[in-house]
């Protein structure tokens, strides 16, 4: 049997000239549904919120690049950290710091370039959302040192993966509000669902080397911690469109989305790293079913 691994070349990396690939693979382009997940709270935020649709159309692009480039950012100090644990988890043997493809030193200065694009983005937004911005950085460094000290590292990734939202609500209209928080709250609730899914394609491995996840934390009784965790979000995310003055066929279209978190639930197998992984990437479509209801509630 082959080794399970998620280091392929393909998407952008395919195209790519083979000195480049490293850099390419080090920042998951690869793989753009870490880029999705980061992207997509903000996308909640433009569709509440957004005075217009050219202001929402900029902000969409502005926040699509940035988390792209942030969450290639996240990933190189979080594989800087994770360096010598992920030689020894099969899955992750393969990244390039793990391998030797890329030196910390290399990683380090291409680091530093990716978070110069991340400020040229960041300034073309209101200060309220700069400031919010620049308050990211702490989580995004302290998330990798999370799985060394509690059984729980998904819930600082859930502050992490989440920020877009009321960072985007800024951006939209320039001030933090309510809605904001709910819509941080609510993608906080899918956050800890989605990665307890994904973390349990590293369950034994992770028991083995000695970090923790929730994954491990919950075992057999994830799928219903996945229910109880779904249907959070979708509360608070009717909360937030009530907050926001949103019509209420809002509420109604979250049935969508609802309809997709209890296909996952469903379909779990803890036990099939493959289809955990399936699972994990389907949220875009899920998130994408949330800034569609969102959309919805402003017409």
């Amino acid at each position: 049997m082959a080794p399970y691994t998620d280091i392929r070349r393909e998407g952008l990396s395919a195209w790519l000239p083979d000195a480049l690939v490293p850099y390419a693979l080090l920042m998951r382009l690869d793989r753009p549904i870490g880029s999705w997940l980061l992207f997509l709270p903000g996308l909640w935020a433009f569709a509440a919120a957004a005075p217009d649709w050219g202001r929402g159309a900029w902000l969409t692009l502005l926040f699509a690049l940035g988390a792209v480039v942030m969450r290639g950012a996240g990933c190189v100090v979080n594989d800087l950290w994770d360096r010598d644990i992920d030689r020894r988890v099969e899955r992750t043997r393969g990244r390039p710091l793990a391998s030797g493809a890329v030196s910390p030193k290399q990683a380090l200065a291409f680091l530093a370039g990716l978070l110069l694009v991340g400020l040229a983005i960041l300034l073309q937004l209101p200060p309220a959302a700069i400031g919010l911005g620049v308050a990211s950085l702490l989580p995004i460094v302290l998330y990798p040192l999370a799985k060394r000290v509690t059984d729980w590292p998904q819930a600082v990734l859930g502050v992490v993966f989440t920020w877009a939202a009321p960072m985007g609500w800024a951006s939209a209209t320039g001030v933090l509000e309510a809605p904001a928080l709910l819509l941080w709250a609510a993608g906080f609730a899918w956050t800890l669902a989605y990665d307890t899914i994904y973390a349990h394609q590293d369950r034994e491995d992770d028991a083995m080397v000695g970090i923790g996840s929730s994954a491990l934390t919950l075992g057999e009784r994830t799928r219903p911690f996945l229910g109880v965790a779904f249907a959070v979000c979708i509360l608070l995310l009717a909360a937030a469109g009530w907050a926001a003055g949103l019509h209420p066929v809002f509420v109604a279209a979250l049935l969508l989305p609802a309809a997709h978190f209890s296909w996952q639930v469903h379909r779990l197998d803890i036990h099939d790293p493959g289809l955990c992984l399936r699972l994990f990437r389907s949220n875009r479509d899920a998130g994408l079913l949330i800034a569609l209801a969102l959309l919805l509630g402003r017409l």
